[in-house]
């Protein structure tokens, strides 16, 4: 077995398509998933399955409730709506959770550090982002520095390495990816509405529909609405 990296794994496309993407570069997967209060918890399930279908020696689900409690986006504030079609487009859209990516890569690294993985994969997207601050390539460059200043593997000479692979790549081409290494989409979810159904409408669900459109490819997963 190869050196162990964290695959910060959301139950969704994107980071299922990272867990394909580290075992194919031979590392053993830790896959860590969080549960902060999102409305659409049922991801937390999917990355179980996602995690089981790996074979994974460990996958943990940290709580992370103060996220909910703060409130301030439409995944964790039931007083917000989730936007739709016909909602206004916003630069930041209501869905992005305040530091949300800050507070994950913060806890990786700690896990990370802890049982001596060398690599943290997130799968965030600076092409097919929704115009969150925390997906963008100078976030992960300052982040990495961070964590490098950070930690006690770090000031030693081994920093752990962060890795996102995604980050260049539209969601078609992630999908064809993914395609590619037959990972197990029929198990994820990416509705932010988070019922047993994907809606099909939201920002989530549309974004990824249009990447299996472009993919030339039929997402394998069912929609309330008569999408495709």
């Amino acid at each position: 077995m190869g050196e162990k990296a964290v695959v910060i794994l959301s139950g969704g496309l994107d980071s299922t398509t990272c867990m394909g993407l580290a075992r194919e570069a031979g590392y053993e997967l830790y896959p860590l998933t969080f549960h902060y209060g999102q409305r659409h918890d049922r991801e937390v399930e999917q990355a179980r399955k996602v995690a089981e279908y790996f074979g994974v020696k460990e996958h943990r689900v940290v709580d992370i409730g103060f996220l909910r409690q703060i409130g301030g986006s439409a995944l964790t504030d039931e007083a917000m709506d989730v936007p739709g079609p016909d909602d206004p487009d916003e630069e930041i859209p209501s869905t992005y959770v305040p530091a949300r990516n800050l507070i994950f890569l913060s806890l990786a690294a700690a896990y990370a550090e802890v049982i001596g993985a060398v690599t943290i994969y997130i799968g965030v997207s600076a092409v097919d982002y929704s115009g969150y601050p925390d997906c963008r390539p100078e976030f992960i460059r300052s982040m990495e520095e961070t964590v490098r200043r950070a930690t006690k593997t770090g000031i030693s000479g081994n920093p752990i390495r962060l890795e996102a692979p995604l980050i260049r790549l539209s969601k078609a081409e992630t999908i064809r990816e993914g395609l590619r290494l037959k990972v197990p989409y029929h198990l994820t979810t990416s509705c932010y509405r988070g019922g047993e159904v994907a809606c099909g409408v939201c920002d989530s669900c549309r974004l990824r529909l249009k990447g299996f459109r472009e993919a030339g490819a039929k997402d394998p997963i069912p929609y309330s609405k008569n999408v495709g």
